[in-house]
């Protein structure tokens, strides 16, 4: 009997063991579960936040339309309206010049005398020759009619008299050989005046006073060049996708190094009307009035053409177009934010800024800048649009 009431403290203790057991239990399990569930809560979140930063952010634009006129920029090359080279047509010593460069001359004016001795002398030896067959052709002559009278009598026969015909024709066949000679002679003679061919002023003197002079273009230099530049004419290569708009009658600026605030004014005058095969240009004409000698021939201008714009085509800045084998494209977002790549047909190019005349809507949203890795189908994520300046900005406080 005294041991029994020692049992029950014992029986109460190893419940409130167990009880406390299975509590530290329970909260070991729920500690276990909650780290578990934490962990894996926070992997997905991890997993999703990557997933989010793996989708790239692009800014948009929308291609745009305008009818405003172009202006193409080209360089262009100034030529004189007339230009000629001077040779000689003679052989001869140069005896005197008369004009230096700069100096205005007019058709006619005499530019330089050459000295020709032997011209000189082949001219009188071929007047000696054209007096000698016209004594020979005097003394034919008037025995052909002495024979042709003496055959009206029977006096001599029909063969003598036709020789003496055919021997009056002989020389005067010579005699006129002589003459043509002396007319060549006396053209050669003149020929050592050098004269200007039009009016304008000399460019280029290339010759001084004792200098050999040889005639022709391939074994003599030139002596002189003359221009006439009172009226000049431009010379423009156009690019091909400018050629169709490039026509007679298009007005252009000029503008020249020498003083580039001021502007002239030119008119197209005329086009080749072929694409050079190398360069795929047009080669295209101004003329331009030089009255005042102000512009001179070889100068570098720089020639504005004010083309009529195209209000239907559409344009996108540059920076948005995809260089790749299958030709130009450009990546448009579709309304799901997933990529879709399109190809265009490229127009005009103004820099910056491209023409395209098919492959895309005007309502399109497309990518600027696209990393090279973009691909069809791809999702992106919209960039907030940029913020409008406040329409009071720029105004005074």
């Amino acid at each position: 009997m005294p041991d029994q009431p020692s049992r029950q403290p014992d029986g109460k203790m190893y419940r409130r063991i167990r009880l406390y057991s299975l509590v530290l239990l329970v909260i070991a399990l729920t500690l276990a579960a909650w780290g578990e569930i934490s962990r894996v809560m926070a992997r997905d979140a991890l997993r999703k936040e990557a997933a989010g930063n793996a989708v790239p952010t692009v800014v948009t634009v929308r291609a745009s339309r305008t009818g405003l006129g172009e202006e193409l920029v080209l360089p262009g090359t100034v030529q004189a309206f007339v230009e000629a080279p001077i040779y000689a047509r003679t052989n001869g010593y140069l005896k005197t010049w008369d004009t230096d460069i700069g100096t205005p001359v007019k058709k006619g004016q005499l530019l330089a005398e050459i000295e020709t001795p032997e011209v000189d002398q082949q001219l009188s030896q071929a007047l000696a020759d054209l007096e000698t067959a016209r004594a020979n052709e005097g003394l034919s002559d008037s025995t052909n009619k002495r024979w042709q009278g003496l055959l009206a009598t029977e006096s001599v026969s029909q063969q003598d008299a036709d020789e003496k015909a055919g021997d009056a024709a002989a020389k005067k066949a010579a005699l006129a050989s002589a003459a043509a000679n002396v007319a060549r002679l006396r053209d050669l003679e003149s020929f050592k005046r050098v004269v200007a061919p039009f009016d304008g002023v000399v460019t280029a003197r290339n010759t001084d006073i004792g200098a050999l002079i040889n005639a022709g273009q391939s074994s003599g230099s030139e002596l002189f060049r003359v221009a006439d530049t009172h009226k000049l004419r431009i010379y423009v290569q156009v690019p091909e996708s400018y050629a169709a708009a490039t026509q007679p009658g298009l007005e252009a600026e000029i503008r020249f190094a020498g003083d580039p605030s001021k502007k002239y004014f030119a008119q197209t005058v005329r086009t080749s009307n072929a694409l050079d095969p190398t360069l795929r240009t047009l080669q295209v004409e101004l003329q331009l009035d030089n009255a005042n000698r102000e512009v001179f021939p070889g100068a570098y201008a720089e020639v504005h053409f004010k083309l009529a714009g195209n209000a239907q085509s559409l344009r996108l800045p540059a920076n948005t177009v995809i260089f790749r084998a299958a030709g130009l494209q450009v990546a448009t977002v579709d309304g799901t934010q997933h990529v879709k790549l399109k190809s265009i047909v490229q127009g005009r190019d103004f820099g910056n800024i491209i023409e395209v005349l098919s492959g895309i809507e005007a309502d399109d949203l497309v990518v600027v800048n696209p990393p090279d890795s973009i691909t069809d189908g791809a999702p992106v994520h919209l960039a907030p649009p940029a913020a409008e300046p406040a329409k009071d900005a720029g105004k005074p406080s």
